[in-house]
């Protein structure tokens, strides 16, 4: 039988399916006829206690009975963990994305962000403390998304002057799209990190080297602007700059750590109904969390070193030197104390912004983003936006816009556009000035980043943010 004719005799997707299946090839081999097959299927879908016994359907009734049990065993939080957003006009869905997250046993605390949308299991922007315990998909699956700005010294006149050594020097020291590599391929010290702390970070430390400096594709980029330093605070005197501004994570071998433990911890947390299920969670104290926790943090490290390469092979390619360089991450989770007691705090799409910490938010392609320093806010959980945020969907975007009308916004802003999707165009994106002014009460703005040369992975690309 096909797996859609035993989703309809009741079996799900899963172990059980997979179950389902060797129990029918062996009866099937005994001789049992299909309309046989079929009606002891539904007999057990129907009672599975009574044919734990079965000569070839107990394994199937034993299966489908403990799922029972787990779904019967999941109790939320008799009380919604407490949680505060930020901005006007939230999406209902990230809102209800974060109240589900608030209503998980294991949750403390919550906050929204200004630039939220939907994401799997916690929206993007979304905050969650935890107890002893990560969520994979509340980290999200481009694991420890960076961003990472190099202000040079070159005038800031070659950003019209040498708009094609500029591009030259992108193009040629990164590469973007999806199983992007490199043939001759950069070396950073990441290599020698212990990458058998994970199954799945050993078998893919190869495939990792080959991607180390590359870009992906989505909402990453690599792009040059102006830097104007509005504070004091960043070791470098207010005034305008030319600046280096790049976002990526860790590449592919990030995503199958996040698509693996993921999966591992639907698995140990059935119980779980379906619209939860993206927020199962992993305990610190078990070896799965244990062996996530590893691999996160290498992915930490390994998303830092492929901005370090893209940074230092396009410095070098100019023949200039770094003035200042500045980074941070999201896409995460942390160790902190928050009430007077350590917490996992995960930040999904959501800046690090704790008392006097330095950061980066982003705008758009054709708008300005932004070095910020926290204000540490408590009920934040020390957070802040991690960009503009999205305000439709890719498919949406691409079927509202245009590129004739995308190339009038981009040239009446000065902007010089290499290489993107029109899903990633400006006007798909929230207004970074409001998102700013909502969260005026997180971070202090230090200086504006306005792009002027910027390359993203071409249309058609499958998008890895």
């Amino acid at each position: 039988m096909k797996t859609r004719e035993l989703m309809n005799l009741g079996i799900p997707r899963g172990e059980a399916m997979n179950v389902a299946k060797r129990c029918l090839a062996v009866a099937a081999d005994a001789g049992l006829s299909k309309q046989d097959l079929r009606e002891t299927v539904r007999l057990v879908v129907a009672e599975p206690k009574g044919y734990f016994e079965h000569e070839y359907f107990g394994d199937l009734a034993k299966c489908l009975a403990a799922d029972e049990i787990a779904k019967a065993g999941y109790l939320p939080r008799g009380e919604m963990a407490p949680y505060r957003r930020w901005g006007k006009d939230l999406d209902p869905e990230s809102i209800q994305q974060i109240e589900n997250a608030c209503s998980l046993p294991i949750s403390l605390r919550g906050a929204l962000m200004p630039d939220a949308h939907v994401g799997y299991g916690l929206p993007i922007g979304g905050v969650l403390a935890t107890h002893n315990a990560v969520i994979p998909y509340a980290v999200g699956v481009d694991i420890a998304c960076r961003m990472k700005m190099t202000v040079m010294d070159l005038p800031v006149n070659w950003l019209a002057r040498q708009t094609d050594r500029l591009t030259r020097a992108i193009e040629e020291e990164t590469r973007f799209g999806v199983g992007a590599t490199f043939t001759s391929r950069r070396k950073h010290d990441v290599l020698d990190e212990d990458w058998s702390v994970s199954p799945i970070t050993t078998q893919h430390k190869d495939k990792a080297w080959a991607q180390l400096g590359t870009s992906g594709s989505g909402n990453h980029f690599v792009e040059f602007g102006t830097l104007e330093i509005l504070e004091e605070g960043l070791a470098l005197p207010p005034g305008t700059y030319l600046a280096l501004l790049s976002h990526s994570g860790s590449r592919g071998t990030g995503a199958l750590v996040a698509d693996h433990y993921s999966k591992l911890a639907m698995k140990q947390h059935r119980e779980l109904p379906k619209n939860l299920q993206h927020l199962a969670w992993l305990g610190l104290d078990s070896n799965a969390g244990q062996e996530y926790w590893a691999a996160m943090e290498l992915m930490g490290k390994y998303a830092a070193a492929n901005h370090a390469c893209i940074h230092r092979h396009i410095v070098k390619n100019l023949g200039t030197k770094s003035l200042l360089d500045l980074e941070n991450h999201h896409n995460f989770a942390w160790k902190e104390v928050h009430d007077g007691i350590e917490v996992v705090v995960h930040r999904k799409g959501a800046t690090p912004a704790g008392q006097g910490a330095i950061g980066i938010i982003p705008g758009s392609m054709a708008a300005p983003g932004y070095v910020v320093r926290g204000r540490g806010n408590p009920d934040s959980l020390n957070s802040a936006a991690h960009g503009a945020g999205r305000q439709m969907s890719r498919k949406r975007a691409m079927a509202s816009f245009t590129w004739n009308e995308t190339r009038k916004v981009l040239a009446e802003r000065g902007v010089t556009l290499i290489s993107a999707g029109l899903d990633e165009v400006p006007m798909a994106y929230k207004d970074i000035g409001q998102v700013m002014a909502a969260q005026s009460d997180l971070v202090d703005i230090l200086a504006r980043f306005t792009p002027k040369l910027v390359k993203m992975a071409p249309a058609g690309e499958r998008p890895e943010d």
